[in-house]
């Protein structure tokens, strides 16, 4: 990652100076626009917000989808959701526990014999829990997996190479995230099903939902569907910023069940209340989903339960889901809350290099829901 962010700088053009765009406030929103303004002066050439409740949504946006054409993000833009994949990917694993073809709890090499094994690692000792839970110990350091003919990446190269540097604590007895568990937990649905994790995905819970924006891609397939938000990736010093397009830069097979699926924040508010609407898993399997450890390193008000976040709310309550950044130039999160409130928030920027510090999104996640009555 280091490497391809200084060719990423080194391939940008020009420096320019920001110059924000802002939506007028939707009735009774101008704190969030305010928090919303404030996190896209560090983020990307734009962000928005995505909120509402069962009732309806209302939008909000800050600076430009696109560079070369100053224009609003809309939450019907697809942009890749990178780790946001990952509740995609838990809520198969557990449906399929809920079937009664996996134990949350039994030795992951009980299905994948030998997968999970070398340099350290044992999968007899290490669960499907833990697993979707971070708690493996696996590394998030990881070696290059190398190619196939046609420059994809198949999951057992990409974990081969995801267990290429030691584990970093025993199983279970601390938290660390990293992209290769969830890797294992696509061949695990692989296995269990005889079919691609993504059609998998797409036949469980895309489809069934109607989330007609919502797409697991196919190897060598990198576009997005129009409309669609541009993704860029440097750095920003104080109000100057240098971005090159890297929407279509990255292969997504190397992340694959952990990463690589697109979205818009329209149908991601979507899944993420359906999910907490408890209707995508039985209300045991959603009970075990949310039940979390601290997340070592990450603010206080986050908490990880089974491919999903819990955000404490600084109004009360809990929100639940995932947030997700990617080299392809987007960083997003979405979270929904049981008593209807939804938001989504992305930004069309990677920062590489930052001096600004600026506003983390959960708070503007917190500022949107906080903002929004319940249904």
């Amino acid at each position: 990652m280091a490497r391809l962010a200084t060719v990423v700088i080194a391939a940008a053009v020009a420096m320019t100076t920001v110059v924000p765009t802002e939506a007028q406030p939707a009735a009774d929103h101008a704190d969030t626009q305010a928090v919303l303004n404030s996190y896209q002066a560090g983020a990307g050439p734009g962000a928005a917000v995505h909120a509402g409740n069962r009732a309806g949504s209302w939008d909000l946006y800050s600076g430009t989808a696109d560079t070369g054409a100053k224009r609003p993000i809309g939450p019907d833009d697809q942009f890749r959701i990178a780790s946001q994949t990952k509740t995609f990917t838990a809520v198969v694993v557990l449906q399929l526990a809920d079937e009664g073809k996996v134990e949350l709890d039994a030795p992951i090499d009980r299905y994948l014999p030998g997968v999970v094994a070398g340099n350290g690692y044992d999968g007899t000792k290490i669960s499907v829990r833990q697993i979707l839970q971070h708690t493996s110990g696996i590394s998030e350091k990881a070696g290059k997996p190398k190619a196939d003919p046609d420059g994809t990446y198949s999951l057992r190269e990409t974990i081969r190479a995801g267990l290429t540097n030691p584990p970093l604590f025993a199983p279970g007895t601390s938290w660390s995230y990293s992209n290769t568990n969830f890797l294992v937990a696509g061949m695990l649905i692989e296995q269990l099903t005889g079919m691609p994790a993504g059609d998998v995905i797409t036949a469980r819970i895309i489809k069934p939902l109607g989330l007609t924006r919502t797409a697991y891609p196919r190897g060598g397939d990198r576009k997005l569907e129009a409309p669609y938000l541009p993704g860029y990736v440097g750095g920003r010093v104080g109000p100057f910023f240098l971005w090159t397009n890297a929407t279509t830069a990255v292969e997504l097979t190397a992340f694959a069940t952990a990463g690589a699926m697109a979205s818009t924040e329209q149908d991601m508010t979507t899944f993420d209340q359906a999910l907490a609407d408890g209707k995508l898993v039985s209300p045991a399997m959603l009970a075990q989903m949310r039940t979390t450890v601290p997340m070592i390193g990450f603010p206080a008000v986050m908490h990880y339960g089974l491919g999903l976040i819990r955000l404490d709310l600084s109004c009360g309550g809990q929100a639940w889901g995932h947030l997700g950044d990617l080299l392809t130039g987007h960083s997003s999160g979405t979270f929904a809350t049981d008593d209807g409130r939804h938001a989504a928030v992305v930004t069309n920027g990677y920062l590489v290099v930052s001096n600004t510090g600026g506003t983390p999104r959960e708070k503007v996640i917190d500022s949107a829901l906080c903002g929004t009555s319940a249904s």
